[in-house]
């Protein structure tokens, strides 16, 4: 019989207890862990057998590993109790500490259930401390090491070594011995975890590795522009990073492209654009400066790039030359806007000019000096701008200004068109828009004695005389045929009378063309554009003014020769 108050006894258990948990922790894997557990109760702590059931993720027990008996661990080694069982199990018998052990009397309920188990032959007992073969001693492992902690899962022994149910020291040591395995387990599955988490970290790492070489390549090696720029705060847009393309494209090398932010290239009057696709992302076409001076039209595509954390980190941006492109939009929008022949506004574009000075509500009062200045003067009216400057004499595309958004009934910021009195021949200093109707007098008879080829030569160098005899900003456009219109802001009565005079001076010198001189002359009527007229009443108005001074004059005053 076990004499388990001698300290002998007692000695012997602890070493062989220290010896089986020292084994717990060299343990390498979660697997071996578990099988060095159930080993352990059965070298260290005297039973015949022994099963380790680990609760899984659903909370169901898995026989995880097994000792003592090859056939039985074949047996039932892989399968699953269900929850519901085991904490059944777990609530019946006897409370020894943290221990539950279920008598032969009252396990025999249990056989149906489907927790796995084995069972063992062997004779009754005969003493009352004896082992019966349908005992059942579980030992459960807490996470917190008590029982008031997370299930990790439950030891089960069968057939202590010496026959008897365990004494008061045998439970003490197997429950010591639940209580190591729970920290071992634990332990396993936190090396498990990390050693997961570390292989997962290296295959992240070799992803991002390559995600970025990818990019690089991609980046560096793509045939149009991309760029990298920073993002928000006092350095928004500084370069960062450049590809060879935009290097290329601006004609600047890398090292002075991080010394600029995207606002000290872009062409002043695209500043407000790129702004708002710097801040919203998205596509916008745009000028950038080379370093030779001149500037490239490009589309810019922004991604902004973020972090969930701390908000937008920097800008991607992608720059496509369109320079080809937009010349073409260009040629076709002078195309349409021109006239073939003499590279003049034509009559279409003449109309758009004068009808973005004119709105619908007349003016009644008289402008003031300031207004007429500007009327005069005004860079964004009709004849202002880059675009015009450009192309000089106002050839080019006039921009709409506050006048367009007169003519829909907003007149809070539109300076009036007005006109000189036409009650007096007199200039009482009134400066308005002069509209001069130009028809050559004697163009018919030059086109059929010599033929189409000659009359269009002296349609291109009276065009030519006429534009040399305005001034810069002034409009001279071709209606058609041999009919002409200049378009003169800030004018007075003698001032647009004095015009028509220099101009017809201009056009009346013989022209040479093809070795053989003509003359052409001309009869200019003098209409006015103000506020209420529509631009074909203006124009009509001059044209009427033109018949009239032309039946004024005599025939052979009206030829030239």
């Amino acid at each position: 019989m076990e004499t388990e108050s001698e300290p002998y006894v007692r000695l012997a258990t602890l070493r062989q207890l220290h010896q089986v948990v020292a084994e717990l922790n060299t343990a390498r894997s979660l697997a071996d862990t578990l099988q060095t557990v159930a080993d352990g109760v059965v070298n260290g702590l005297g039973y015949e057998l022994a099963c380790v059931n680990l609760v899984r993720p659903d909370g169901d027990l898995v026989v995880a590993a097994f000792a003592g008996n090859p056939a039985a661990e074949a047996l039932i080694t892989g399968r699953v109790g269900s929850r519901e069982s085991w904490d059944r199990r777990l609530a019946m018998g006897e409370a020894w500490g943290a221990l539950r052990f279920i008598p032969h009397t009252e396990g025999w309920v249990l056989d149906e259930d489907d927790v796995p188990q084995w069972y063992t032959e062997g004779p009754e007992p005969r003493f009352e401390d004896e082992w019966h073969p349908s005992d059942r001693l579980f030992a459960p492992m807490y996470a917190t090491g008590g029982s008031g902690g997370e299930l990790l899962g439950v030891i089960s022994v069968d057939r202590p070594r010496n026959g008897r149910r365990p004494g008061a020291w045998g439970r003490e040591a197997l429950q010591m011995y639940a209580f190591q395995a729970a920290i071992a387990i634990s332990n396993a599955r936190l090396r498990a975890n990390m050693q997961r988490a570390l292989v997962r970290l290296e295959r992240e790492q070799q992803a991002l590795r390559a995600s970025e070489e990818s990019f690089r390549q991609a980046f560096e090696y793509a045939p149009s522009g991309m760029a990298i720029a920073e993002m928000g705060g006092d350095q928004h847009g500084r370069i960062l990073r450049t590809n060879d393309a935009l290097c290329r494209l601006l004609g600047r090398p890398a090292s002075a492209m991080r010394r600029h932010s995207f606002s000290d290239l872009v062409h002043p009057e695209d500043i407000g654009t790129l702004l708002r696709t710097s801040a919203e992302g998205g596509r916008a076409e745009l000028r950038f400066g080379r370093r030779d001076g001149t500037y490239v039209w490009v589309s810019l595509r922004n991604s902004v790039v973020a972090d969930a954390a701390d908000g937008p980190r920097f800008l991607l941006t992608h720059v496509e030359d369109i320079e080809e492109r937009k010349r073409r939009e260009l040629q076709l929008a002078h195309r349409a806007s021109h006239d073939s022949l003499t590279g003049l506004p034509n009559s279409a574009e003449l109309r758009a000019r004068l009808s973005a000075r004119l709105c619908r509500r007349p003016h009644a009062g008289q402008p003031s000096t300031v207004d007429s200045l500007d009327a005069a003067y005004d860079n964004s009216g009709l004849y202002g701008g880059a675009h015009a400057a450009a192309h000089g004499h106002g050839h080019g595309h006039a921009g709409p200004t506050g006048a367009q958004h007169g003519a829909h009934g907003e007149f809070d910021h539109h300076v009036h068109t007005v006109a000189p009195p036409e009650e007096s021949e007199a200039d009482d200093g009134t400066k308005g828009l002069a509209v001069l109707f130009c028809d050559l007098d004697g163009f018919k008879s030059i086109n059929d004695r010599f033929g189409h080829h000659t009359g269009d030569a002296v349609l291109i160098e009276v065009a030519r005389r006429l534009t040399s005899g305005v001034r810069d900003g002034d409009t001279v456009a071709r209606l058609g045929g041999d009919e002409f219109v200049v378009l003169a802001d800030g004018l007075g009565k003698a001032d647009a009378q004095d015009l028509a005079v220099r101009l017809r001076n201009a056009i009346i010198p013989p022209i040479r063309v093809d070795g053989r001189a003509v003359r052409v002359g001309a009869s200019f009527g003098i209409g006015w554009a103000h506020c209420g007229m529509s631009a074909d009443e203006v124009l009509h108005s001059a044209d009427q003014r033109m018949y009239v001074e032309k039946r004024s004059r005599a025939k052979q005053h009206r030829r030239a020769g």
